[in-house]
């Protein structure tokens, strides 16, 4: 192919100027193992748009968690970089003394980086203003979200993961990672070779209810949670201490068991019992708690691939998935991005039922540097090699600490898109999009391959991964073949 020849998206290959790079990257996707999926890629020069490489790059496809940079490029620019969400002791009741006469109402307003401790921090301040008695209900207002707690298109045998869990404007996350709408269940093995496991689940709450039948041995740990219950079933055996992550149903239930118990901690006596409800208007806020800005919540958003932090910022804009996704795409012009030429049903890339393409990813990609949250945003992305859902991958290559890109994976699909410079410092956006591989291929070893030689470009060249044909149910710590990120 000549240089400087150009030819469809809805074709082959493009060069503009570079053969050599035309011909390796037609090489990596060459191999036998992607036949019959497909494959679109796209690679532009990130100061001056000029199309780099391209192949199939308009075709629609999922792109599994590739889609939370547009959600969070969207959020950027609708909420802004400093939305925070607030979460509420409210009521319309009477001070008498230290009785409260009325209802308090714990009113969530969708943090999902709410915890254990920051619930507990709210009773404290409860008790510190001097309140001994409510004299009335503790009301649960989880209305700032509707009570759709899933996403159109997510796969019904994924409720037990945490990568899955139900989206609540009252919830809570366990640990460090803001795993919201879940608890951690940990397991130790007993005295002995085949005695009872002990489990426990923190926070401690009465919401679910643990069946183990766990033993002390080596066969390995299941922790599930039984469809459309709050039974979390532990069985197999273990000889070391155990976590697993577990969702819940209806996070607003156990934000519930976890506050009342705050609350008694605290020496304060609810008489009227709990009820769930909207807090009432003109409310006295009594004690509050604020987020870290959305600026920052993208850093475990997207170095993680939280899927639970972006559907958060769905439901923020509009309420619900649908209205938030509209509202959303509003700002998507302004990204690059035709709403027309789109499918969009969740913030995650969970739901099968979305349709982005390459060419839509690259021009987010370019769009996002012309933006004013644009250094901290592209911050928030893995780095390849060092950490986030990249820590393990393109490891000793000129990729690493190099290229700042999202990962996506659903069985079947795989994505990565981002930013990369070459060896002669040359910026380009990328974005690679596989669909309908097989399971016994790893699509991130062909992603890497091509990322790699786009950094070595301009330089001596380097040897890039084979292809591996073994099968991955899981290939990494950070991201499961079978779930998103």
């Amino acid at each position: 192919m000549a240089a400087g020849l150009t030819l469809t998206s809805s074709g082959g290959a493009v060069a503009v100027g570079n053969e050599a790079l035309t011909a390796d990257l037609d090489a990596i996707l060459a191999v036998g193992a992607l036949k019959g999926a497909d494959v679109g890629v796209i690679v532009r020069d990130a100061n001056t748009g000029e199309v780099v490489y391209t192949r199939q790059s308009g075709r629609r496809s999922q792109i599994a968690s590739n889609m939370k940079m547009v959600t969070t490029a969207a959020a950027l620019d609708l909420l802004g970089p400093d939305h925070r969400w607030k979460t509420e002791l409210v009521s319309n009741g009477t001070r008498f003394g230290p009785v409260l006469n009325g209802d308090l109402v714990l009113r969530g307003g969708g943090d999902p980086t709410m915890s254990q401790k920051r619930y507990q921090q709210l009773a404290d301040t409860l008790k510190a203003s001097g309140v001994k008695v409510v004299n009335g209900a503790l009301v649960v207002d989880d209305t700032k979200f509707d009570a759709q707690p899933y996403g159109t298109g997510w796969a019904w045998d994924d409720e037990p993961y945490s990568y899955n869990a139900e989206t609540s404007a009252l919830t809570l996350s366990p640990d460090e990672k803001f795993s919201a709408g879940t608890v951690i269940v940990r397991v130790k093995p007993g005295a002995a070779a085949g005695a009872p496991a002990v489990v426990s689940v923190e926070p401690a709450n009465d919401h679910v209810q643990i069946v183990s039948t766990a033993t002390t041995g080596t066969a390995g740990i299941s922790v599930e949670r039984e469809h459309g219950t709050n039974v979390i079933k532990v069985s197999g055996s273990t000889s070391v201490e155990t976590t697993r992550l577990s969702t819940v149903k209806d996070p607003a239930g156990l934000v519930t068991s976890v506050f009342r118990k705050a609350l008694k901690q605290n020496g304060i006596v609810v008489t009227g019992g709990v009820k769930r409800a909207k807090a009432p208007a003109g409310a006295a806020v009594l004690a509050s708690d604020e987020s870290a800005p959305l600026s920052q919540l993208n850093v475990p958003l997207l170095k993680n691939s939280n899927n639970m932090l972006a559907e958060v910022l769905v439901k923020t804009a509009g309420g619900s998935f649908s209205n938030g996704v509209r509202q959303l795409s509003t700002t998507w012009p302004g990204l690059g991005v035709d709403p027309n030429s789109v499918e969009v049903f969740d913030g995650s890339g969970l739901s099968r039922m979305s349709q982005f393409s390459p060419d839509d990813l690259a021009s987010l990609l370019l769009k996002a540097k012309t933006k004013p949250w644009f250094a901290a945003w592209q911050a928030s992305l893995p780095v390849a090699g060092v950490d986030g859902t990249l820590v393990n991958r393109m490891k000793n290559t000129p990729a690493a600490g190099n290229v700042k890109a999202k990962t996506g994976s659903l069985t079947g699909v795989s994505s990565l898109s981002g930013y990369v410079r070459t060896q002669d410092n040359r910026e380009l956006v990328f974005s690679v999009v596989q669909n309908n591989v097989l399971r016994s291929v790893n699509p991130k070893t062909v992603e890497d391959r091509i990322v790699v030689r786009l950094a070595s470009d301009g330089g001596a060249g380097v040897a890039t991964p084979r292809i591996e044909s073994a099968p991955q149910e899981r290939y990494d710590v950070e991201c499961s073949w079978i779930g998103s990120c």
